[in-house]
């Protein structure tokens, strides 16, 4: 039960690192299409996709690191 925290941050940065692979083969395949409105759209759209994705991991990734640093310093056993 203590360590449910720990996973649970650890594959949402996973899940959070997928979309950002995503929007950026997303941004790629913008390129390819003929259509100037499409490409656009499809343009913006990824970037909305890395802005958020991105954004997600790095939040996840300074609560693990403000968790780890408390744990640390306190000596607590790790656990949230």
């Amino acid at each position: 039960m203590k360590y449910t925290w720990w996973i649970f941050q650890v594959i949402m940065t996973f899940v959070s690192g997928f979309f950002l692979i995503f929007g950026f083969d997303l941004i790629i395949g913008s390129y390819s299409l003929n259509d100037p409105f499409s490409f656009i759209m499809t343009f913006f759209a990824a970037s909305f996709v890395i802005l958020i994705s991105l954004a997600l991991m790095i939040s996840f990734l300074i609560k693990m690191i403000r968790v780890y640093r408390q744990i640390k310093k306190s000596g607590r056993p790790a656990g949230r």
